[in-house]
């Protein structure tokens, strides 16, 4: 087993870094998600935003790694689960594979939060925990797969900070270090004006500047 784990300051307040990071996707940065399904949507009794979403990634394998696993599979299914609390200004949002189980188990967390000093910031935590099963070279695809995480992880903070697209503008101060349809919810608008990505059913510590 291999944990991953990293954190970033955005110089911009909760409201704004979350109504970018429900844009995160579909990412030009960051191809390897190549569809996201919202399967359900609600507001509990708590005024908190839960989204269940399913999304289609293509984990692009090396040839060497799909050998040692024994697969020549490199689309994935992930199931993630997000709460935007907008009482408490936290979101929270858990993904994990539900394909290659028998192989590989990468559960991830993400907790976007107000700086504790500087409302005018946000704090993002991020966590993988990466499990190869039964394979030989177990530690060593483990740790090719925390590097892609890494990497993977870099490029969805460039989309944040530099898409013409989004909200939070280009050269405001951010700052990250790591180790090895719209839906209105009282205190935050969340509205997705991006182009949704196609369904499967409908196809058929290193210190870093942004």
């Amino acid at each position: 087993m291999r944990v991953w784990s990293s954190e970033h300051v955005f110089g911009h307040p909760w409201d704004t870094v979350i109504k970018a990071a429900m844009r995160k996707y579909p990412n030009p940065m960051n191809p390897c998600v190549v569809g996201v399904d919202v399967l359900e949507r609600s507001v509990d009794g708590r005024g908190r935003l839960h989204s269940h979403r399913l999304l289609s990634t293509e984990w692009g394998l090396a040839s060497l790694v799909r050998a040692i696993l024994g697969t020549s599979r490199t689309l994935t299914y992930i199931r993630e689960h997000s709460v935007v609390d907008p009482v408490e200004k936290k979101m929270e949002l858990c993904s994990t594979n539900i394909t290659l189980t028998n192989l590989v188990s990468v559960s991830e967390r993400l907790v976007y939060t107000p700086h504790p000093e500087d409302p005018g910031k946000t704090v993002l935590t991020q966590e993988a925990v990466i499990t190869v099963k039964g394979v030989s070279l177990g530690s060593y695809l483990e740790s090719l797969m925390a590097n892609t995480i890494s990497s993977n992880a870099k490029k969805g903070l460039c989309f944040l900070c530099f898409s013409r697209r989004p909200l939070l503008q280009p050269g405001s101060p951010c700052s990250s270090r790591s180790s090895a349809g719209g839906v209105s919810v009282p205190g935050v608008v969340l509205t997705v004006q991006a182009p949704r990505a196609k369904s499967p059913v409908e196809r058929g510590g290193t210190s870093q500047q942004f």
